[in-house]
């Protein structure tokens, strides 16, 4: 298992909440952290490396 940390992050960019996670592996922290999204944008990292982002708003043409 492996440790990986998710931020709900603010409109104002801030990080607002950490919610830490123990995964198998990469995609299934992924599949967790999608699920978090919920009017907030979520970051995704496994110690210093940001793995992904996962917008509030679907249509955002953002990309990580």
């Amino acid at each position: 298992m492996q440790e990986y940390r998710a931020y709900l992050i603010g409109r104002d960019g801030h990080i607002q909440h950490r919610v830490d996670l123990i995964c198998r592996d990469e995609n299934t922290a992924k599949e967790h952290a999608k699920q978090l999204v919920d009017g907030h944008d979520i970051e995704l990292w496994q110690g210093a490396r940001k793995l992904a982002r996962f917008f509030h708003n679907e249509q955002d043409p953002r990309n990580f």
